[in-house]
């Protein structure tokens, strides 16, 4: 009996880690005291956004923050961060991010969410609308998995002599730098495993969907999520690095490979854990065993997949690469389905192509075309800019044709409404031109074989793959990719785990 007591004793132990918790946040606060920051010209006026769709400045009630306002907040979150992390506290925490759904998916908040995301980056406001609605399935999947996900688990039992257990406790201040294309997926990829395992958060929204991190900030406080345990972070780049310039536990962040390479850079002094998702050329291939029933559907699902948030999304398809049996009929049914989708202003709930979150973005897409032109491809549809009542960064959805990976289109991330579409003569070929790349975040197969798929994608490193679909996320899948296109990874119970830290516990108990 007397075993056993001490058993249970050690055990409760683990579950309540309040000591460890607060030696770790008093070594970190005394660690952001003793350092320097760099001086940097940081902007004391309010931020601004620029609407892609009428070019029009509107300045915001936000005042970008300094290094000493960001150190400021890192010290109040890793104060916080041991209570609301506390094992007592996880059922709090599971109410609080279950009230967040409730509040999230109320009829007000979908509309002004939807229009304040239409408003910052041009997303169509019935995708925008989708975003927030379609966030439901991964706050319920968070909720009903996280506490497994972390649980205790006793790896060895040895009668009354000896226990071993993994234990997962909290990673501590967690750092979110965030995208724009997808602020509600991409922001609560990351949010809500990290709250949910007892992390507090600075949580950077891009500049380009400002007004949609704070309001997202906003419903979160509302539902019950501490202010100094969730703590916004706005700005520009200089803002983001000198968030990096902080001892945070963890760093996560969505967006583009040569800032992701920067961040791996900035942290890896402190050789702080970091996540990154960051580009794609994501490739599809058409095999030549479809029926032309299933050819119509193939190019239905991927010119759906090319062009839907006007091309900028994450797993966007990119390059496609179809059987030299069913070409002709693809393209044909493809070109039909692009030149049917609507361009136009993106409060229009009909539009299906609004503009470019960024102005830069266009000269990307015109300087791909032209290379295209040059060495022998065709356009069969749109390829030029374009606008809407004389204004905005509009780029007509296009088809290229006769492409080859000679070409930036085949080779460069795109991020827009625009897709070169390669004829093979096999599934070999088909293989080594979608692994002819340095990115890997997805890649399809539309056939009517599983075993052909199953063997084209075994072949592909990519991090997802995907049969006769593209353009998708799910919950409870790992979100990851190769080479250039991450490291580490969001969603799944793994991306649950992610923002935990395990600990090895080994009972010997005294004879």
């Amino acid at each position: 009996l007397r075993v056993l007591r001490q058993q249970k004793q050690l055990i409760q132990r683990i579950h309540n880690p309040n000591t460890f918790l607060k030696m770790r946040a008093a070594r970190r606060l005394v660690k952001s005291s003793s350092r320097r920051t760099n001086k940097r010209c940081y902007s004391k006026s309010s931020l601004s956004i620029v609407n892609p769709a009428t070019e029009a400045t509107k300045k915001l009630d936000i005042e970008p923050d300094t290094p000493e306002t960001i150190r400021q907040k890192f010290e109040t979150a890793s104060k916080a961060q041991v209570k609301w992390g506390d094992v007592s506290n996880l059922n709090n925490r599971k109410k609080i991010i279950a009230n967040f759904q409730t509040v999230l998916l109320q009829d007000s908040n979908v509309a002004e969410g939807a229009r304040l995301l239409t408003d910052d980056m041009g997303k169509p406001i019935t995708q925008a609308a989708n975003e927030i609605k379609g966030s439901k399935g991964r706050v319920e999947f968070f909720l009903n998995n996280f506490e497994s996900a972390i649980k205790n688990d006793p790896v060895l039992t040895e009668g009354q002599r000896e226990t071993e257990i993994i234990a997962r406790e909290p990673l501590g201040v967690v750092a979110n730098v965030s995208a724009w294309n997808y602020p509600y997926f991409v922001g609560l990829n990351v949010l809500l495993p990290a709250l949910l395992t007892g992390n507090s958060v600075l949580y950077k929204p891009s500049e380009f969907a400002t007004q949609t991190g704070s309001f997202l900030i906003q419903l979160l406080h509302y539902s019950g999520v501490p202010k100094d345990v969730l703590i916004p972070v706005y700005g520009h780049g200089t803002v983001g690095q000198a968030l990096l310039q902080q001892p945070v536990d963890g760093v996560f962040f969505t967006g583009s490979v040569p800032t992701g390479k920067k961040i791996a850079q900035a942290v890896a002094g402190n050789v702080t854990k970091v996540q990154l998702e960051l580009g794609g050329k994501d490739p599809t291939y058409v095999a030549g065993d479809l029926s032309a029933t299933e050819v119509e559907k193939a190019a239905e699902g991927l010119a759906d997949g090319a062009m839907y948030n006007t091309g900028q999304s994450c797993c966007s398809v990119e390059r496609i690469y179809v059987h030299s049996k069913v070409y002709d009929r693809f393209v044909e049914e493809f070109q039909k389905q692009v030149s049917g989708f609507k361009v136009g202003d993106p409060t229009d709930k009909a539009t299906y192509i609004g503009p470019l979150a960024r102005k830069q973005q266009l000269s990307v897409l015109e300087d791909q075309v032209s290379d295209a032109v040059r060495k022998g491809a065709k356009v069969v549809v749109g390829g030029k800019r374009t606008n809407v009542g004389g204004k905005g960064w509009y780029f007509e959805p296009t088809v290229v044709l006769n492409v080859n990976h000679e070409m930036k289109l085949m080779r460069d991330e795109s991020f827009g409404p625009i897709i070169g579409i390669q004829k093979v003569e096999n599934d070999e070929e088909a293989v080594q031109l979608m692994n002819d790349t340095e990115y890997g975040l997805t890649a399809g197969v539309f056939s009517n074989s599983q075993e052909t798929a199953k063997k084209v994608l075994s072949q592909v490193r990519a991090g997802s793959v995907y049969w006769n679909c593209c353009d998708r996320v799910s919950p409870r899948l790992p979100w990851s990719g190769r080479k250039f296109s991450g490291l580490g990874l969001t969603l799944s119970k793994e991306g649950i785990t992610a923002f935990t830290a395990p600990k090895a516990w080994h009972f010997k108990y005294p004879s």
